[in-house]
């Protein structure tokens, strides 16, 4: 698996349909040796609509670049991927829909991309009844509870149990040890709020109040006062359409006056850093899942993702500077759709036939070198638990940028495994 992860990057091509790539002639010898010709179909679970529509939007373009990619240096044992993406509204219900339409109407090969952790958890039942492989792109610690199924994987995108564990030390050792969070009302915050409190715990600190806002709320100052006065640092995770208005009300309310803020980049994703009324946010820290301001030390492999994504040193799209991307998440839809090549190819997967033997296969796997196909870092994968593990990054807002100032180790990142799913039957 190693050397098929370690695959050189080659140039991208714009891609285009199945039918347009076959009937190409200079296209065509490209696939002229796969069994089949037929593309291999990806129903990709877009949040096109719904408060996850930022994201929808940036995993689409992250989809389409990969697909390019792959598509260019031959596709999946000599068949072009078609993507077949489904808007789920970013709704639980919908979501369950869409992934029985993947299997029934579409006749996909597998389903990918799914962020928003109350559709993964809406969805994933349907995907386990379809006998669907199932490939979610999205931090939520579902997957590696062992609440869902062995259909479903999450193999490109670490989780937030992960995350919260290897942000813990450095918050109670440069922050403070009394906590306030502020986190969303729904099964991602859920997870920052016993992984973080737990995890903060251990370092000797306590939280002293939890307060969750619904996703759809669009005012906030009302919660704020909830905060207690003897708070040292205010944790925050926020999502949805009203985040921009999130963080200028936590500054007004605040004035010159805060605590230490320690943040998760969600709060403030698709949102530009120099925005008016974010000023008070200068000196205070973010995690990034993958860092959006081109760093100092930046990696050829992070400078060719973001040529492939469109996307310029600011984290914003090449084309209109003020459409800025999620680029802390949306890597995982770049990665993950390399490992299912690499699986497919590691199973020499030629139909829906061969499903059982692709999820073995991405069970198989377990170092992931950090490539051109890894550009946010090294990887670890257990095919037990379906998660991966990976580096975590922490900045500050250094003169509106957000400058990386900690990386965690993979094993930092490490808990006891809650789930066997190499034991469940198919």
């Amino acid at each position: 698996m190693n050397n098929q992860m370690k695959t050189t990057r080659r140039n991208l091509l714009k891609s285009a349909s199945a039918g347009c790539l076959l009937a190409a002639s200079p296209l065509l010898g490209r696939f002229a040796g796969a069994q089949s010709s037929e593309p291999i179909k990806i129903g990709f679970q877009q949040h096109s609509t719904g408060i996850g529509a930022a994201y929808g939007r940036w995993y689409g373009r992250t989809t389409d670049a990969a697909v390019k990619m792959i598509n260019d240096a031959g596709g999946i044992n000599g068949r072009p991927i078609e993507i077949i993406a489904e808007d789920d509204g970013t709704d639980a219900r919908r979501g369950a829909e869409v992934v029985e339409k993947f299997a029934n109407q579409h006749n996909c090969d597998v389903a990918f991309g799914t962020l928003f952790s109350n559709v993964v958890i809406g969805s994933a039942p349907a995907a386990g009844e379809q006998k669907l492989p199932y490939f979610v792109v999205s931090e939520g610690h579902h997957v590696a509870s062992g609440a869902l199924n062995r259909y479903t994987l999450q193999p490109g995108i670490t989780d937030v149990r992960s995350q919260v564990q290897a942000m813990a030390p450095y918050v109670a050792k440069n922050l403070g040890k009394k906590i306030t969070m502020i986190y969303p009302d729904f099964a991602f915050g859920h997870d920052h709020r016993d992984y973080f409190s737990a995890a903060i715990e251990a370092q000797g600190g306590e939280v002293l109040e939890l307060i969750p806002i619904s996703p759809a709320e669009t005012s906030f100052t009302k919660y704020f006062p909830k905060i207690p006065r003897d708070t040292e640092v205010l944790y925050h995770v926020m999502v949805g359409p009203a985040v921009l208005t999130f963080a200028k009300e936590l500054g007004e309310f605040f004035g010159a006056s805060s605590p230490a803020i320690f943040g998760f980049i969600d709060s403030l994703e698709a949102v530009d850093m120099a925005a008016p009324g974010l000023e008070f946010l200068e000196g205070t820290y973010f995690w990034e899942g993958n860092p959006r301001y081109a760093q100092a030390d930046q990696t050829s492999y992070d400078k060719n993702f973001r040529a492939a994504v469109g996307v310029d040193d600011n984290g914003a799209s090449l084309s209109d500077p003020s459409d800025v991307s999620t680029y802390a998440h949306m890597f995982g839809c770049w990665e993950t759709l390399h490992i299912i090549k690499a699986g497919m190819e590691a199973a020499d997967y030629q139909s829906t036939a061969d499903r059982q033997k692709l999820i073995e296969a991405v069970e198989a796997m377990t170092d992931m070198p950090e490539s051109d196909l890894h550009p946010q870092g090294p990887k670890l994968f257990n095919g037990k638990t379906h998660q991966v593990f990976g580096q975590q990054y922490i900045s500050r807002v250094e003169s509106g940028r957000l400058v990386k100032v900690h990386t965690t180790s993979i094993e930092d990142t490490f808990y006891p495994d809650a789930v066997d799913y190499t034991t469940q039957s198919f």
